[in-house]
């Protein structure tokens, strides 16, 4: 068994060794100035952000080994449940009791509805399949796959055109699929497809959870106009946790659940430093940068996400990895350096 060590936990949000200046005086700072045009820094400065930013990446790598190590002893259900519940209801404390994360807003019932069946639905089936996924493949595999998802947002965007622009966006969308195919290849083919059994299915479902955090992440856009993507977040969260509940009790109901202290703080870390600090440091960039800015660090995570796994699952990159991990970062820089339509204020990382 590999034994897990993460930060401290007893970190106060508030101040600690944990965070680098520039991380925690973007999470915790709320800007005093005036609202500063989209694009345009305000409060903090760019060197701030960008270790900021590094700062996130490196927690949702830590965040996806530690789910990862769960797997081996945690049911999925009870792990999706769990991590989603604690991260929606402290940003919702946040959001309710302090300014870090921004204003708050009304929600009538129209919005509510829609945050139960495009919101925490489809969030719902995406933590399950993702969490399923880590249990047949390795954690930086299904990080690559996650990582081409604004790849595939683009492709929902609207129909092929013919103009410059689209053409950009399917040329980015086929070298994000080569690096997909690159990647399952060696699970079908010749003697690793008959000696690894199941293993191909992990990365199925790794692939499925992308296109399934796409679709979250565009449904999410709809509500940009009406809420700040913390808000997004945490209300989507909470109510995937509620949809889960069902599922998760089931499973506690057929099996021992282990409650030893590196399962513990390895889901502790998921829900506070992955969860609330990640997603905190995220939102505020957003508030500062434009979207398409701020998810060019989303290319980062599948490389933060393989050195944890390789430091703490001991699953080292295959083969594969680095030219999969190539075209899909290509493909995601290419596919956003063509689109012209302005996102919305929600924007998702693909974790």
């Amino acid at each position: 068994m590999v034994h897990v060590t993460f930060p401290p936990m007893e970190s106060s949000l508030i101040g600690s060794w944990v965070f680098p200046t520039g991380a925690l005086s973007i999470f915790v700072a709320p800007p005093r100035s005036r609202r500063f045009p989209r694009g345009v820094s305000a409060g903090p400065s760019n060197a701030a952000l960008v270790a900021g930013l590094l700062f996130a990446v490196f927690l949702w790598g830590g965040n996806n080994a530690a789910v990862g190590f769960l797997v081996r002893d945690w049911p999925p259900f009870w792990i999706g449940c769990s991590r989603v519940a604690g991260v929606g209801l402290l940003m919702l404390a946040l959001l309710r009791w302090t300014p870090w994360l921004g204003a708050t807003h009304a929600l009538d019932a129209v919005l509510r509805r829609a945050l139960w069946w495009r919101g925490g639905l489809p969030l719902a089936v995406y933590v399950v399949i993702f969490t399923v996924s880590l249990q047949f493949t390795t954690v930086a595999h299904a990080a690559v796959y996650l990582g081409a998802s604004p790849v595939w947002v683009l492709l929902m965007e609207g129909k092929p055109e013919r103009n410059p622009a689209s053409l950009k966006r399917y040329c980015a969308a086929a070298l994000a699929l080569a690096g997909v195919v690159i990647l399952f290849w060696p699970k079908l083919h010749g003697l690793e497809a008959q000696a690894g059994g199941n293993r191909w299915l992990g990365d199925v479902l790794g692939f499925a959870a992308s296109w399934l955090w796409a679709v979250y992440s565009k449904l999410c856009r709809g509500f940009g106009t009406s809420l700040s993507g913390a808000e997004i977040t945490a209300h989507t969260m909470w109510r995937a946790a509620v949809l889960l509940t069902p599922f998760a009790a089931l499973e506690l109901t057929t099996r021992k659940l282990p409650w030893r202290w590196d399962l513990v703080s390895a889901q502790a870390y998921c829900i506070v430093f992955g969860g609330l600090v990640a997603f905190g440091i995220w939102h505020s960039a957003l508030r500062r940068w434009p979207t398409s800015r701020v998810f060019l660090f989303n290319n980062l995570i599948p490389l933060s996400t393989m050195a944890w796994a390789w430091a703490l699952l001991d699953q080292p990159p295959t083969e594969t990895f680095w030219l999969a991990m190539a075209l899909v970062a290509a493909g995601v820089l290419l596919g956003h350096a063509s689109y012209r339509k302005p996102a919305a204020q929600g924007g998702l990382p693909a974790e």
